[in-house]
C-alpha cells in the first residue's frame, strides 16, 4: 500500500512527488515513458521559467526527476489502464501490474494534435512548435507560420505578430472559427498574411525549419513559403481516456478540477494539463503539483480513524 500514486512524470507529477515526500507520504510515480519530463522534453529551450532562463527542456525534465529521486520518490514504468475503488482505497492497474494506494494524483497531461505531414516530427523542437507562448520569443524578427483557424491559432498569430517580422496563418477553409473579436484584431495587423483554403503538405529544412509547402484545396496549386518557424494549432487533447469512469470531465475530455486540483471523486486529484484550466505552462503545472498534495493532506485528515 502506497500513500499516494502519481500518474505522469511531467512537471505536475514530479512536483507532486516532491511535495508528497516532504509531507512524509510514501510515493509511487507511474510514467509511460522511460524518460521523465512530459511535453517539455520536446522543447529545445524553456525561457519563461523563473530563475532558469534558456534552460533546455530535456535538462529541465532531468532536474525535476533528480529532485524527486533525491526525495526518495519511487518510479515505475507503465501505461495506466484503469483506476478502481476498493473500499476507502484505490487500485491502479497498468498492463502488467496492479498497485494499491490511499490517494491518486492524475497528472497524465495532454497531447497536441499532430498534422501528420512529412518533416513535422523530424523538425519538432527545431522550428516546429505547438505552443506560441512557450517558444514564440525565440523567433523575434523572423518569419513564422501558424496552422489552424480556431481560437488558439488566432491567439497564437496575434501573439507572434508582436515580435515576428511576418506571420502567415494557414487555414483549410475560407473563414476562421475563432471568436469574432479576435478575428477583427488579427485582420487589423499589417504583418499577418492569411493563406485561405490551404493545408500544409510538408515542412522542409535540414537541421531547422526553412520552408513550408502548402496546397490549395480548391485549385490544387502548391507554393513554398520561406519561414523560420511553424506553429501548429489544430487542437489539443487531454490524455484522460483511462479515467473517465472515475472522475467527471468536460465536453473536451479535461478532468474537471479547480486550482485546488480536487476532482468529483474524493481521493482522486488532477494536476497539470489534464485538468480544466486557462493557462497550460510549466509553472502552472508545477503549482498544480503542490496544490494537489495540499489537497491530499486535507483529504487524509478528513478520513475517519480506523
Amino acid at each position: 500500500m502506497t500513500d499516494v500514486i502519481i500518474i505522469g512524470s511531467g512537471p505536475a507529477g514530479l512536483t507532486a512527488a516532491i511535495y508528497a515526500r516532504r509531507a512524509g507520504f510514501s510515493v509511487l510515480v507511474i510514467e509511460k515513458a522511460p524518460v521523465s519530463g512530459g511535453q517539455i522534453m520536446n522543447t529545445s529551450e524553456v525561457d519563461n521559467y523563473p530563475g532558469l532562463p534558456g534552460i533546455g527542456g530535456f535538462e529541465m525534465g532531468m532536474k525535476f526527476r533528480e529532485h524527486a529521486e533525491a526525495m526518495q520518490a519511487r518510479f515505475a514504468e507503465g501505461v495506466v489502464e484503469q483506476i478502481r475503488q476498493e473500499g476507502r482505497n484505490w487500485e491502479v492497474a497498468t498492463q502488467k501490474e496492479r498497485y494499491q494506494t490511499r490517494a491518486v494524483v492524475i497528472a497524465a497531461g495532454a497531447a497536441y494534435a499532430r498534422l501528420g505531414v512529412p518533416g513535422e516530427e523530424a523538425l519538432r523542437g527545431h522550428g516546429v512548435s505547438y505552443c506560441a507562448t512557450c517558444d514564440g520569443a525565440f523567433f523575434k524578427g523572423k518569419v513564422t507560420a501558424v496552422i489552424g483557424g480556431g481560437d488558439v491559432a488566432v491567439e497564437d498569430a496575434i501573439y507572434l505578430s508582436r515580435f515576428c517580422s511576418k506571420v502567415y496563418v494557414i487555414h483549410r477553409r475560407d473563414r476562421l472559427r475563432a471568436a469574432k473579436m479576435q478575428q477583427h484584431k488579427l485582420f487589423s495587423l499589417n504583418n499577418v498574411e492569411m493563406i485561405w483554403d490551404s493545408e500544409a503538405e510538408e515542412i522542409l529544412g535540414e537541421n531547422r525549419v526553412e520552408k513550408i509547402r502548402v496546397v490549395n484545396r480548391k485549385t490544387g496549386g502548391r507554393e513554398e513559403l520561406a519561414v523560420d518557424g511553424v506553429f501548429i494549432a489544430v487542437g489539443i487533447r487531454p490524455l484522460s481516456e483511462a479515467f473517465t469512469s472515475v472522475v467527471d470531465t468536460d465536453e473536451n475530455g479535461y478532468i474537471i478540477a479547480g486550482e485546488d486540483c480536487i476532482t468529483s471523486t474524493p481521493g482522486i486529484f488532477a494536476a497539470g494539463d489534464i485538468r480544466t484550466k486557462k493557462l497550460r505552462q510549466v509553472i502552472t503545472a508545477a503549482a498544480d503539483g503542490a496544490n494537489a498534495i495540499t489537497g491530499v493532506e486535507e483529504y487524509f485528515l478528513s478520513l475517519p480513524e480506523d
